[in-house]
């Protein structure tokens, strides 16, 4: 299928059996641009006689994805690119994407072609039977994880077990990336879904509280023919965060779980200095500076690329934020020993003083980074 594939297809969206659009298909995407044609292609013969669009949204791919998907789009109506700018990550893309939809029924799928399109019209024929969310489970009736190397599909399954058991949900598969739902139940929960990370389902079945009539279609995880896995370590530590999230009822955002797991490292790496600078006969002092210096510098930068990859600072902006990171998190080790010491007069036990400095000192550095130096809204 070459890329003039869409000057084929029709340039309305055909009516269906219900009269108008039934059928939105969400399709995050970042650098898939080689995937978009066959995708395409795949849908126009699994989808005849639905009337559906395929919306992409694409978090502003450098390979030419968007580009690729409006030249498709121009000359066929049942396709929409969202591009979104300073903006990342598979949940908020699937997000703003179902919100755009105006389809009674939305699907989600990857643009990877590992998902099996082949499965949609059964999904919807579940919808349109009284169901309200239909998954496509990799792990039901025997069903094989092809497109998974040994590891990847072990990782999945010991996280799809941490899931079942930390929240309670029933799914076989509720790590997956492929599911339908009823447009008009969404709404209500899209305020309380986290726009960070990759597991939108879980996310979705969670908030619902069991309140969805769900139930799963099997199907076989193909091999990526183009591209390349997004499973990585952010990942895990966006699933993480969401079980955190959702376990303490919204108390700590994955965003800041992130924020003090790579404190925690920088505790760690603090110490290593510390202790390699005095081994050398470095004065105490300047040894401590190291120390701290090496730490924060650390931080800011891990904390640059994973907790807020959404608001990635680059170039000039990157150095400022750094000396601006420094400053309030100096400003944060001042607020962590006055309330450690401030409390260890009153109930001398040190440990309880010192885990109630540091959450403050956290808490302040997150409030501040949030408001100065990342300028998270």
């Amino acid at each position: 299928m070459n890329e003039l594939v869409s000057a084929e297809m029709p340039l309305a969206v055909p009516t269906g059996q219900w009269g108008g659009l039934e059928l939105s298909v969400v399709i995050p995407t970042f650098k898939e641009r080689g995937n978009i044609a066959p995708l395409l292609e795949r849908l126009n013969v699994a989808l005849q006689g639905i009337a559906w669009e395929a919306i992409f949204v694409d978090d502003d791919s450098p390979d030419g994805t968007a580009e690729f998907v409006k030249s498709v789009a121009a000359k066929d109506l049942r396709i929409r690119c969202l591009r979104r700018i300073t903006r990342r990550g598979l949940a908020g893309a699937c997000i703003e994407g179902i919100l755009s939809s105006a389809a009674p029924y939305v699907a989600v799928m990857d643009a990877d072609l590992q998902h099996d399109e082949n499965l949609l019209p059964r999904m919807l024929q579940k919808l349109r039977g009284g169901d309200d969310l239909v998954v496509g489970s990799r792990y039901i009736e025997g069903k094989a994880t092809a497109g998974f190397s040994s590891g990847r599909d072990a990782i999945s399954r010991v996280a799809t077990s941490l899931a079942q058991r930390l929240t309670g949900v029933t799914l076989t598969d509720p790590m997956s990336g492929f599911f339908m739902l009823r447009r008009a139940i969404f709404d209500p929960l899209a305020a309380e879904l986290s726009p960070h990370g990759f597991k939108i389902l879980l996310d979705i079945v969670i908030t619902a509280r069991g309140r969805f009539r769900l139930s799963e279609e099997p199907f076989v995880f193909a091999e990526r023919l183009t591209g390349k896995s997004k499973l990585d370590a952010q990942v895990g530590l966006d699933f993480l965060g969401l079980l955190v999230s959702k376990v303490s009822g919204g108390a700590v955002t994955p965003r800041f779980l992130s924020f003090a797991l790579v404190g925690a490292l920088g505790v760690v790496v603090h110490l290593t200095v510390l202790r390699l600078c005095l081994l050398a006969d470095m004065d105490f002092a300047l040894a401590q500076t190291a120390g701290t210096l090496v730490s924060m510098t650390g931080n800011f930068f891990l904390n640059n690329r994973l907790t807020y990859r959404d608001r990635r600072l680059t170039g000039w902006r990157a150095l400022r934020g750094l000396l601006e990171f420094m400053a309030f998190s100096s400003v944060g080790a001042i607020a962590n020993v006055g309330i450690a010491s401030w409390l260890y007069t009153f109930e001398p036990v040190w440990w309880v003083a010192g885990i109630a400095g540091a959450v403050m000192g956290a808490v302040w550095n997150y409030s501040m980074s949030n408001l100065f130096v990342w300028r998270v809204k």
